[in-house]
């Protein structure tokens, strides 16, 4: 999965054409950490149709609250330069993130 952060998160994640969906998350997250596989079988699923990258927030905290992140992990989904939807820590499953996913393609 692609990592961004703030110096290349403007080129590849607003500027992309297309679905991005960004994983926010942290070395520190249990939860982050055993949502990455199911992350990147997702990105094997939709490969193609969806991008997929992961915004480690520390050293990108400013980046990440600016998005609306205010816990984790969060799943940002952008499309056309805008930010058009984001799961909170509440929301976020695999199965969550796969239904967002197809709301949105």
């Amino acid at each position: 999965m692609l990592e961004v952060h703030k110096d290349n998160f403007e080129a590849e994640v607003l500027g992309a054409s297309g679905l991005v969906v960004v994983d926010f998350w942290s070395p520190n997250c249990e939860k982050c950490l055993a949502l990455m596989p199911d992350m990147e079988a997702l990105e094997g699923k939709y490969q193609g149709q969806v991008k997929f990258a992961k915004l480690n927030i520390q050293g990108n905290r400013r980046l990440a609250l600016s998005l609306g992140v205010r816990g984790l992990p969060a799943m940002g989904f952008f499309k056309g330069g805008q930010k058009v939807a984001l799961l909170t820590p509440e929301e976020v499953s695999p199965e969550a993130v796969e239904a967002k996913i197809r709301e949105l393609l």
